[in-house]
């Protein structure tokens, strides 16, 4: 009697270990978007080729580089009809369920998305909801699908003339539109999307779609929207842009405005909390090609704010060519391939940033157990600093916004003890030695 009553408890204790193993994977289904890192690509630019193929052969320089996530831009075929350059929009599809085959084949995605899955990447595709292209299959067969100004005529998007918009009062049109992102997650095996100004399209079409979509399996979904403006998107999403972040940085280096601006904004994120994260950058395609390079928005605090963008709470999304540097605006509707010199000078930069997110539980986005706590120097108005604490581990970051030289002190009782930097590898003791003198274009990451 004793011995079945010992085997039924060891049995329950097994059974209700195993449900809670179930139950963590059900809760984290997606439990890499926390130290992951975004890399966007433009196949169209990337190799004089511009074909998947030609670009599947840089594969192992990227995970070399620690790339985690490859986010390809739209690579569904472009609408001829009112197309812009020779060329044409990527964001200006002619069908939702087909390859431009520009960039190839259907085999050819496939066998990247296979390949880059092998080395470990995961992979994201552009997906564009709120608009088509003029000459879309749907124009002919589904024309209910759009909306129609007074005249009967296909409603044409804010500002874009070559893109026509979908009407989301139709629940034929929804379901059509979550079949084809469907085809994708079960034909090609991607894991997930990045959604072309979600907030343009309602947000009760993402709360429809996403768990439809995700029968297959998890995905990941991040949306072009700022969530300071569109708190109920974030809801949906689990990453979103800081676009309002983008643009201040800019005005602060351009217009001289206050640093204090800055750490306010930081906070009025943070306020938003941890059920999603947001996603920092310095540059990306329409950036780049229409508002300038990061060189040409932030002048000389570019790297410290590519610093920033790798160790603030979210996660840090790059575009194609910014390991060079680049240095030139890419063309939008024509080709114009990235000048790759074959030098990489920053691609031992990002690949350090990207192993220390990757690895250190300090650096976790989107993690509650992660405390973030601005450092104050004696020279505030020049430096920005923060702590970021999980447990035993500790990451700061000292980063100098100024367009100058400035010697100052870390002021603060929140740092103590011995930390190693990340980029020189010197040993430093914060208890007894917090001077500092850091050059323009100067950035320092501390790790306890």
């Amino acid at each position: 009697m004793k011995k079945i009553i010992f085997l039924a408890v060891v049995g329950f204790a097994l059974l209700s270990c195993s449900i809670q193993k179930n139950n963590t994977a059900m809760q984290l289904p997606n439990e890499w978007k926390h130290t992951t890192n975004i890399y966007e690509v433009n196949i169209r630019q990337y190799t004089k080729e511009g074909t998947f193929n030609a670009f599947a052969k840089e594969l192992p320089r990227l995970k070399k580089m620690g790339v985690g996530t490859l986010w390809f831009m739209p690579i569904t075929p472009i609408a001829q009809e009112k197309k812009k350059g020779s060329m044409g929009s990527q964001y200006a599809a002619s069908d939702y369920t087909s390859i431009n085959p520009e960039f190839g084949t259907m085999q050819d995605f496939k066998n990247l998305v296979d390949e880059a899955h092998k080395m470990g990447f995961h992979v994201i595709i552009d997906w564009v909801a709120n608009h088509t292209g003029w000459d879309h299959v749907w124009t002919k067969t589904h024309p209910e699908y759009y909306l129609h100004d007074a005249d009967g005529s296909f409603h044409i998007a804010s500002g874009m003339d070559d893109i026509i918009e979908l009407d989301y009062s139709k629940p034929e049109l929804r379901k059509a539109m979550i079949d084809a992102m469907k085809f994708w997650v079960n034909e090609t095996n991607i894991d997930g999307f990045r959604c072309d100004l979600a907030s343009w399209v309602e947000v009760d079409f993402w709360q429809q779609a996403r768990p439809e979509v995700e029968k297959t399996k998890p995905l990941f979904f991040i949306g072009e929207f700022d969530e300071l403006d569109n708190p109920e998107y974030g809801k949906v999403f689990d990453a979103s842009y800081s676009w309002t972040w983008m643009h201040k940085t800019e005005d602060y280096y351009k217009k001289n405005l206050p640093l204090q601006d800055l750490r306010d904004l930081l906070m009025k994120y943070s306020a938003l909390g941890d059920n999603s994260m947001r996603a920092w950058f310095t540059s990306n395609h329409d950036e780049n090609t229409w508002n300038g390079t990061e060189y040409e928005k932030y002048g000389v605090i570019a790297k410290p704010l590519a610093v920033f963008s790798a160790t603030w709470n979210g996660i840090p999304l790059m575009y194609s060519g910014q390991e060079l540097p680049n240095m030139k605006r890419l063309e939008f509707f024509e080709k114009d391939p990235i000048e790759w010199n074959g030098k990489y000078e920053l691609a031992d930069f990002y690949k350090t940033l990207f192993a220390l997110k990757s690895s250190n539980s300090a650096l976790r986005g989107g993690d509650a157990n992660v405390k973030t706590y601005f450092v104050k120097t004696s020279a505030d108005d020049k430096i920005l600093a923060y702590i970021r604490k999980n447990g035993k581990d500790e990451v700061l970051v000292i980063l100098n916004l100024s367009k100058e030289a400035v010697n100052f002190t870390l002021d603060d009782v929140q740092v103590s003890g011995n930390f190693k930097e990340l980029f020189t590898k010197e040993n430093r003791d914060f208890s007894t030695n917090k001077s500092f003198e850091m050059l323009v274009s100067g950035y320092s990451v501390y790790v306890k």
